[in-house]
Parts: structure tokens; sequence; C-alpha cells
């Protein structure tokens, strides 16, 4: 069976719980630890939900928050549900083999 799995990022909830509120006080706590990302980056790291990120990012973090990995990202897998066909659904109709196209015969000219 196939399974869905997904994340969720909590950096904000986080912080909030450590009294950092804004991203811009993260940017000098981030320079002390040799992590330089730009206000911009670091707002997109907050506000969004990352794809990727560096580890030494991750462990900056999780120092300056006093926290785990685990803290900060959850995650969720759950069994996908089985798309069902409608190949039985549908009802047969009478005279369907009547309605298949013929090959075309092709005949030399005369």
């Amino acid at each position: 069976m196939k399974r869905k799995i997904g994340y969720a990022w909590r950096l904000r909830e986080v912080m909030a719980e450590h009294r950092v509120f804004t991203a811009t006080e993260l940017v000098p706590l981030l320079r002390e630890r040799g992590i330089e990302l730009s206000a911009s980056q670091v707002h997109r790291l907050v506000s969004g939900t990352p794809e990727r990120m560096s580890l030494q990012v991750m462990a900056a973090l999780c120092d300056i928050l006093c926290c785990t990995p685990a803290d900060l990202v959850v995650t969720t897998a759950e069994n996908a549900g089985v798309r069902k066909t409608a190949t039985g659904d549908r009802p047969t109709t009478p005279g369907v083999a009547k309605l298949r196209p013929r090959p075309a015969r092709i005949l030399p000219d005369a």
C-alpha cells in the first residue's frame, strides 16, 4: 500500500515560545554562529515552509532556540487511499460491437 508523507514547519511557533517574534531578530543570532543569510532569506525561512535546508542552518536554529530538529519539523505519514476505477460502473449498451471502426481497404487504381 502506498503511503502519503508530509511535514509541518514549526519555526515561527518555536520562535514565539522563546520570545523571538521577528525574522530580523534571527539575523544577528545566526551571524554569531557563522550563518550569513540576508534578511529576506531569513524572512522566507520563517514565513514559508522550506523544501531543503542546510544542516548548518538547522543546527544553528536549534542552538538559538534550545530545541531539537524534531521540534522544528513535525512529520506525518498515512496510508494513501486506493483510487477506484469506473470500469465496472458503466452500463452495457447492446450493439456496441457494431460501433467499432472497420479497417480500411486500399484498392489499386483501375
